[in-house]
């Protein structure tokens, strides 16, 4: 029971990757809300304003916040740079980048008044490589690695860790965004020659999450089924 006691917000809850870590945070003992764009506490992640409103409600519900593991992101339009739309440029950025900001702008107050917090960002695979046909994706969650680490020099002193995770593909709801020239692009870069599970990411994600993870900070965690080379 990992979680006893402690209280949890994930972005992006209701589905896919986000909903498994919710699934395994419960199971071990810890409280959650989920922030969502379709229900929890209904929140668009790229509006500080909602965002605002929704700390303000997990607090009442919850009567803190020691976890924040923002999993919420768009894929964005899977076009060369060439021609991209300038408004699927903007959106991806809001929500992937701008609302892992946000939503962390929002929670830190509250995790450094009580000298404790657990931060985890999930970034990707394309964030440190570059997927061709994706730049907005691919440069959101490099940015969110950039993010992390300044985040975590930061925020250390108040025993605070901040880590990011690097998922190569995983089958989610998110595949609905991508044609299948993507996908099997994907696939072909994993060496062992599958997707990955949403509970495999829930499982590293937990731990980063837990009191386990205690001086691990400003970190980059593959979990990429041996896609990774750095």
């Amino acid at each position: 029971m990992r979680f006893s006691g402690r209280k949890a917000v994930v972005t992006g809850g209701l589905s896919g990757i986000g909903a498994a870590i919710v699934k395994r945070i419960e199971a071990e003992g810890g409280k959650v809300v989920s922030w969502d764009i379709n229900g929890g506490i209904t929140t668009d992640i790229s509006d500080y304003a909602s965002v605002e409103r929704a700390a303000a409600e997990t607090l009442k519900v919850l009567g803190g916040i020691d976890i924040l593991v923002n999993c919420a992101g768009i894929t964005g339009p899977t076009v060369p740079v060439n021609g991209f739309p300038i408004d699927g440029w903007l959106q991806t950025i809001a929500i992937n980048l701008n609302g892992t900001f946000f939503t962390t702008r929002a929670v830190i107050p509250h995790m450094i008044e009580k000298n404790y917090g657990r931060i985890v960002n999930i970034a990707s695979i394309a964030g440190k490589e570059g997927n061709p046909n994706a730049s907005a994706y691919s440069a959101s969650k490099a940015a969110v690695i950039g993010f992390t680490k300044s985040l975590a020099k930061e925020v250390a002193q108040y025993n605070i860790c901040a880590n990011s995770v690097t998922p190569a593909a995983v089958r989610t709801p998110i595949f609905d965004q991508m044609p299948q020239s993507h996908i099997d692009f994907m696939l072909a870069k994993i060496p062992k020659g599958r997707f990955g599970t949403v509970d495999e990411v829930a499982n590293l994600v937990c731990w980063l999450a837990s009191e386990e993870c205690s001086f691990s900070t400003g970190a980059v965690f593959d979990i990429s089924g041996g896609r990774a080379t750095y």
